[in-house]
């Protein structure tokens, strides 16, 4: 362990699970063009732990890592991110999963090793010390079920045989063709979705998953989740919840590298659920978190001041209506505030 909590610890409220890896990518170019690579830091979860972080919640991600660079880079990356480390376990047998982030002029392709790594041990007996029952949110997502049979044994614990003290659990789909088959996804990740409290989903994988083609259909096969958001890329994200939904416009976004903005979408979106923000305010708050990520290559880009991000948020209508994030608002969001709109000139 990296360090063990006492008893008296203050527990953080948020808690983040799931496999975190190195990211290695070209500033520019392809792989093939470019074989200067940069590294960074890459895994659905602590991106989120990173974005609550940055927002000023107190937040853990637990994981496992291998006893190896790349173990130790994610650590002390997420550490600088104001994530909590407490529980995450370092593996003396296995390796840290790596992957490589490939762009050519029109998409990304993302290629991962990661088979055997030490986060797919993860299982039911690393929960005990995780002390659930002081938690006001655990976030996971459908990666950690396709890892491993322990992993998934984990989410069954965390998210349907949970005990009934524990707090929310926040369930983003997160459907990973390489890790498996629509066909074995599809029954798991719904019935972990069916389970959860808050659900996080895109409306083309669930249309891929279980032929949902609208976000109504979607909250059809999932009624019970007290809040539920579709997702639709760049058209907007629809929230579901006692018979109520409501949708926001995404923000208009130039676009640098798309790999990473859901996270940073779940980060602003349950930001806002745990600052009792409206939903229409929560959502722009996620909305803006995955067009700050849109702008860098990074799935964890340097951010604006949280108090910056928190004030566009706050814009409604035909003020947000009328904004354009660009990558030179990375350290000016401000500008965004000042006419209700702008652009890179």
């Amino acid at each position: 362990m990296i360090r063990e909590r006492t008893a008296a610890t203050k527990v953080p409220e948020l808690l983040c699970i799931g496999e975190t890896m190195v990211l290695l990518t070209p500033d520019e170019g392809s792989l093939e063009q470019n074989r200067h690579v940069g590294i960074h830091v890459g895994g659905a979860e602590s991106n989120v732990a990173a974005g609550l972080a940055h927002l000023g919640h107190d937040v853990e991600w637990f994981s496992k890592v291998g006893n190896d660079p790349f173990g130790r880079i994610i650590c002390e990356f997420l550490r600088a991110r104001g994530v909590s480390l407490e529980n995450v376990a370092v593996d003396r047998t296995r390796p840290t999963g790596i992957y490589f982030k490939d762009r050519d002029d029109e998409d990304s392709h993302v290629y991962y090793y990661r088979s055997g790594s030490a986060a797919s041990a993860l299982g039911p007996a690393d929960l005990p010390h995780l002390r659930l029952e002081s938690r006001t949110l655990c976030h996971v997502s459908g990666i950690t079920a396709a890892l491993s049979a322990s992993a998934n044994d984990l989410m069954q614990r965390l998210v349907i045989d949970r005990n009934p003290g524990d707090g929310l659990v926040s369930f983003d789909v997160n459907y990973r063709p390489a890790l498996w088959s629509q066909a074995d996804a599809a029954p798991r990740l719904l019935e972990l979705a069916r389970g959860a409290d808050i659900v996080v989903v895109g409306r083309d994988e669930a249309q891929t998953l279980w032929g949902t083609p609208r976000a109504e259909d979607v909250r059809e096969i999932l009624p019970d989740a007290a809040h539920l958001v579709v997702k639709d890329a760049a058209i907007g994200a629809t929230h579901f919840a006692q018979g109520l939904a409501t949708f926001q416009s995404a923000l208009k976004t130039d676009v640098v590298e798309p790999v990473g903005a859901g996270d940073a979408f779940a980060a602003g979106f349950l930001s806002g659920l745990v600052r009792k923000f409206d939903i229409p305010r929560s959502l722009r708050l996620g909305h803006l978190m995955a067009g700050l990520t849109l702008q860098h290559v990074s799935d964890l880009p340097s951010m604006p001041a949280a108090e910056d991000i928190l004030a566009v948020s706050a814009v409604e209508d035909e003020g947000w209506a009328n904004m354009r994030l660009g990558p030179s608002h990375l350290n000016n969001l401000h500008l965004l505030l000042l006419k209700g709109t702008s652009h890179d000139d």
